[in-house]
This record gives structure tokens, sequence and C-alpha cells, in this order.
């Protein structure tokens, strides 16, 4: 088939698979309400032992406060790992410097490194910023040179990046982000576990030997889900489409229904190997974890988020 998620084999313990590690990703509150929803799915999630737990950063770093906060926060009262998000997008070099120094200075030891969206939002041209950093190769290095010891993060993309020529040219960008220091890659989501494991033997025939992690998305809202993730260039099966169909003021259907399929989805990976898996939560947690539990991961009833 291909190589795994990472290099090595997964490693047995007493005659079974180890446990797969788990990651989520959350995005920044913009209201109390929200806020008191993100707490709520931290609490949730924390007891499940994720490897880390990562926080978006918003077009032109219009969430860069709100992350920092949730960040700041995360460390203070929990026992989680946090991964900031940190872009390219409308920032001077000596700007985006000064916010991994912040991040640094808190306790930050993991940064998940994009070049970010266009400024006037996915589909319009993207311009950088005349003294920023032109990429996101050159804002892993940016990181890397100022603090050796922030672990990198970056992106990958089953069905290549959308503005992307082909999919060697993506590769050829994967590749510089590793050469720069990256050392963990998480897929864009996708729904085909083939467009996974096709890619998969991209990247390693290219001679890129990091985890590739797949990101995976439970559909809470079908209609909602599908209009994003197509514009960022994933395929949306017509399978999947037809499984929702019909349910469009039915909400806890449509849970349930995303539940199966998001489990499916995962749980095949796992049977062909795959040992790590990060979640895309929506600041929700019990889709997450219910897949979670699917996949043998069980709360740690000892474990207090706060």
């Amino acid at each position: 088939m291909t190589d795994l998620t990472t290099p090595a084999t997964a490693d047995r313990q007493d005659g079974h698979l180890k446990r797969p590690a788990i990651s989520f990703e959350f995005f920044p509150p913009k209201s109390e309400e929200m806020e008191r929803n993100l707490w709520e799915t931290i609490n949730r999630l924390a007891p499940l032992d994720p490897k880390f737990v990562s926080v978006t950063y918003g077009a032109g770093g219009s969430t860069r406060e709100r992350t920092h906060s949730t960040i700041a926060r995360i460390l203070k009262e929990t026992a989680l790992l946090p991964a900031a998000h940190l872009t390219c997008v409308g920032a001077s070099r000596g700007e985006i410097d000064e916010i991994v120094d912040r991040y640094h200075e808190v306790g930050v030891r993991h940064i998940v490194g994009l070049r970010g969206d266009p400024a006037g939002g996915i589909g319009t041209p993207y311009s950088s910023h005349p003294d920023g950093y032109q990429s996101s190769a050159e804002l892993v290095a940016g990181i890397k040179k100022r603090h050796a010891d922030i672990e990198v993060s970056v992106s990958a993309y089953p069905e290549k990046h959308p503005e992307a020529r082909d999919f060697d040219a993506d590769l050829d960008t994967l590749k510089a982000k590793v050469d720069a220091g990256a050392t963990r890659a998480i897929t864009q989501v996708f729904f085909d576990n083939d467009f996974y494991f096709r890619y998969l033997d991209r990247v390693r025939a290219r001679g890129i030997d990091i985890p590739v992690v797949p990101g995976i998305m439970p559909m809470h809202n079908f209609k909602q889900a599908r209009n994003f993730v197509t514009r960022n260039g994933t395929t949306v099966p017509d399978w999947l489409a037809a499984k929702f169909e019909g349910l469009d003021n039915d909400a806890e259907t449509r849970k349930l229904v995303a539940a199966t399929v998001a489990a499916g989805q995962v749980q095949k990976l796992a049977k062909h190997g795959v040992d790590t898996f990060h979640f895309y939560t929506m600041n929700r947690a019990d889709l997450v974890f219910a897949i979670s539990h699917l996949l043998g991961i069980r709360a740690k009833s000892a474990q207090k988020a706060a």
C-alpha cells in the first residue's frame, strides 16, 4: 500500500496496536457565549489525552489577540499542549517575529506555520506583505531561526493546493517547508481515503519522510461544511452528499450520520495502519469524542482539564 503516517511501524502493546495518537483543532471564540462553548468542548475532550491542541488564526491576523489569549488560557488552566497557528498574511517580518517571541515567552513550543488565505478571502488573489515572509517555508525558517526549540507543523494537500500548478509543484512547496525545519504535516480535509494514500505515496517518493497526519472533519452541518471545504479544493463525493439528503431540518439525524461517516473513515484509515489523526472540531466535542471512543481511545477519568 504505502508508508504510514510515521516512518516507523506502530508499536504493539499486549498484542494489540497501541492506541492512536490524536490532536484537536479549535478556533478562538468571538463572544462570551462562544467562549463558554469552547471551554465546555475543551473540558470534554481533554481527558482523551490528545498529543496537542491547535488554535487557528484568522486571515490577515484578524483573530491574533483572541488566538493568543486562548492559547495562554490553555497553558494556564489545563495540562494540554497548545499549538498556535500563525500565518504570513498582513504582517511584516518584525511583527510576526514579535508574535513568535510572545508565544515562546508564555511557554508555547509548537506552532502551525501557514502561508494563510488571501486577506480578501478564498478565491481572491494572494499578495504577501512587502516586508513580510513571502512563503510558508520562509515563515518556518524564521520561526526555527529565532527559537530552535519550537516545533513547527505545516499543511499538506491530498488533492493538491488549489493554487498549485500541479502535484509536483505542490510537493516542491512541502519539501521546502520540511527543509526549513517543519517536522509534521497535517492534511487538508479529505473524504475519500484513496486521495490520502495516493498523496502519501507521492510524498514518500519525493523523499519526504515526516509524519503526514490526516485531518478529519465531522460534518456537523453538511451544507455549510461542504461550501467551506469545496472552496479549499476538497472533493465532496456524491455518495457522501446522498447520505445527508432530506436532513436539512433534522439536526439530530445529521449528527448521527456525520458520526457514522467520520467514524467509518478513521476506522478504515486505522485498519490500513494509520496511527495518528487530527480532528477539526469546529469547537464541538460530541462527534469527535464518539469517534475517538470508536478508535479505542478512552477518557482518563483521573485527568481534569482545569
